[in-house]
């Protein structure tokens, strides 16, 4: 496997200075493809905002999964609030692009994030973010969209975060990145079905030493036998791109795949709600051929206390 990042860039020292807080929101981008997106037209980015929840003192929401549901849109993100903990909240919309704030869902002793939400079978599952507690825990509906119970723990033992779940051929496979001081460190596990056991690839893991390219970013997509990860750009900080990758080989023994572009897919607008960088995109083909998806979007601030008038933009 080929890349865009040497290891004497990952060697060089960075000017770059992480501003004291990132504001995250959440906004709607729209494209032809799955490697192609922009900003909505005809909307204001962001469309949803700490300001937004209602039910918590809410300091920033972020990590957007969306689902549609009996032609519902649903969307799961979290809800860092002032206790300094995440919960995972919920958003509905009739068409994708404006969005109303339900409630707080999912909340438990320890942080909640990336709330990964998905169907199978005709139910609804979650694999939220709980490095805290090592394990890596899947959630079902038990009434969509606002009661969840946690039915087992798919990886236990080590701090994984952002863990992505797809199928493909006969087999599930989930990516998760295992290393919280660098993220830079993706496994890849497989499983023949949903509650497992699960097994480490035998290839993993996939990427080492390298911050560009290793901690999930969204949904992995499977569409007409092609496969698509997104990955967060870490480096110089957290949170400051997105990039794609096409997955060209996955069996049991072998794994494959290229980076789709060089240049940048989602990143800092330098203005506005994502001023300062981008980690995040849940994309989903409707029915027209086109695309939508829910991304993130950081601006950097004194502090998460501050007040913040948000300007327009896309």
């Amino acid at each position: 496997m080929t890349y865009l990042f040497s290891q004497d860039e990952l060697q060089k020292s960075s000017e770059a200075k992480a501003p004291k807080q990132h504001l995250w929101s959440i906004g709607i981008y729209t494209g032809r493809s799955p490697f192609s997106f922009e900003p909505a037209p005809n909307i204001n980015n962001p469309v949803l905002t700490y300001e937004d929840v209602s039910d918590v003192s809410a300091l920033m929401v972020a990590d957007p999964f969306m689902i549609n549901v009996h032609g519902t849109w649903h969307m799961f993100f979290e809800v860092f609030n002032r206790t300094g903990k995440g919960e995972i909240g919920c958003a509905v919309s009739q068409n994708g692009f404006e969005w109303r704030y339900q409630r707080i869902v999912l909340a438990e002793p320890f942080h909640l994030s990336y709330p990964y939400v998905f169907e199978w079978m005709g139910e609804y599952y979650m694999i939220p973010e709980s490095h805290q507690v090592k394990d890596v825990r899947l959630y079902k509906a038990r009434q969509f969209p606002d009661s969840w119970e946690c039915i087992g723990t798919l990886l236990s033992g080590q701090q994984c975060s952002d863990s992505s779940i797809f199928r493909h051929g006969e087999h599930w496979w989930l990516f998760t990145e295992t290393n919280l001081d660098k993220f830079d460190t993706l496994r890849l596990y497989s499983a023949t079905t949903l509650m497992g056991p699960w097994r480490e690839h035998p290839r993993s893991p996939i990427i080492y030493g390298n911050p560009h390219i290793a901690r999930p970013a969204g949904r992995v997509v499977v569409v007409q036998d092609r496969i698509i990860r997104y990955t967060q750009d870490c480096y110089p900080i957290y949170g400051t791109s997105v990039w794609p990758f096409e997955i060209t080989e996955l069996t049991a023994l072998t794994y494959q795949e290229r980076q789709v572009s060089k240049d940048t897919f989602l990143g800092p607008s330098g203005i506005g709600w994502n001023t300062g960088g981008m980690h995040h995109i849940d994309p989903h083909q409707l029915s027209d051929g086109q695309w939508i998806a829910c991304v993130d979007g950081w601006v950097g601030v004194d502090s998460l206390l501050t007040n913040v008038t948000w300007r327009p933009t896309c």
